[in-house]
């Protein structure tokens, strides 16, 4: 191969599992993924939206999921989803409510609808809370017992999925899609070795050597270079509003803190200067209570000096009578 290829690029994605000449491709991937959910395997599928590589050479804005419809009526999407972000699982929901949705039209009834299954593989991990690198959501209460058997969401987390050893096809599709821009058609790993990975590997090798599709390819990987970029750059930017928010909080806080403190020390100081007109009051009403003490001492002793000069005017008179008797 002249260049390594990602089969986790959206046109090269789409051109393995969403072209024409790859149908028996998706049928394979499908039941891989879903074996353990099917009633029965899959054997044939109408894509409701097939690759066009023109499309893509012109547009950077071309849907990259894959809709297909097995002869049951069952409906299906495959969508790779590189990067994560908050609001993912709310479109992963959305995106599966709309396709079971759009099954009916105007005056249909419910018993044509069928189920509705949405893969996801994610590049980055969305479910932080363990290790499994699949998830399944089903309609169901707590005790597991389902409302209706329509389908559902599959998550499959690529980064997560570190085994060396494949044991069934949905791994061997899981380690394509992980490791596939490593891979050199001249030295193929063993677990490559089956009818299914070499026509997708055949793939690979189209987007590689044929420069139209490689020139698609590169256009594709720059714009979602661009695209991360610029998440890149919003995610650093909120970082820094975030941090600038918590430093001021922080600096809010302290500022709380200072006025806080300014408080108690003016309460301990009116409550200082509190008892200190109490004290002085304390002091009035004492030097008061003196000065009453001294009035009254002066009242009795002026009554006391009163009393003895009545006593000695008593006397004197006393000491007149019997000298004139």
């Amino acid at each position: 191969m002249r260049h390594r290829i990602d089969p986790k690029v959206d046109c090269v994605f789409k051109a393995l599992l969403g072209s024409e000449e790859n149908r028996n491709l998706l049928i394979h991937f499908l039941n891989a993924m879903l074996s353990m959910d099917l009633i029965a395997p899959i054997t044939a599928v109408d894509i409701l939206n097939p690759y066009n590589d023109r499309e893509f050479l012109d547009d950077k804005l071309s849907v990259v999921d894959v809709k297909a419809r097995d002869d049951r009526g069952q409906v299906y999407q495959v969508e790779i989803q590189l990067r994560s972000h908050c609001h993912l699982p709310a479109r992963i929901l959305y995106n599966w409510a709309e396709m079971y949705s759009q099954q009916l039209q105007s005056g249909n009834d419910y018993s044509l609808l069928r189920p509705t299954y949405a893969i996801w593989l994610l590049g980055e991990n969305l479910i932080r809370t363990d290790n499994d690198y699949l998830h399944a959501y089903r309609f169901c209460d707590k005790q597991g017992r389902t409302l209706v058997d329509h389908g559902g969401v599959w998550l499959l987390e690529l980064a997560k999925f570190t085994s060396q050893c494949i044991e069934n096809e949905q791994q061997r599709w899981l380690q394509f899609f992980r490791k596939g821009d490593q891979l050199d058609d001249s030295t193929l790993p063993n677990w490559m070795n089956t009818p299914e990975m070499r026509q997708a590997m055949s793939t690979l090798q189209r987007f590689s050597e044929k420069e139209r599709d490689y020139h698609a390819y590169q256009a594709r990987q720059n714009f979602i270079r661009e695209q991360n970029t610029i998440q890149w750059e919003k995610e650093q930017a909120l970082k820094e509003k975030e941090a600038a928010l918590q430093e001021k909080e922080a600096a809010l806080q302290e500022k709380e803190a200072a006025l806080q403190e300014k408080e108690a020390a003016l309460q301990e100081k009116e409550a200082a200067l509190q008892e200190k007109e109490a004290i002085s009051r304390e002091k009035e009403a004492i030097s008061r209570e003196k000065d009453l003490i001294s009035r009254e001492k002066e009242v009795a002793l002026r009554e006391k000096e009163s009393a003895l000069a009545e006593m000695e005017r008593l006397k004197a008179l006393l000491a007149d009578r019997s000298l004139s008797q």
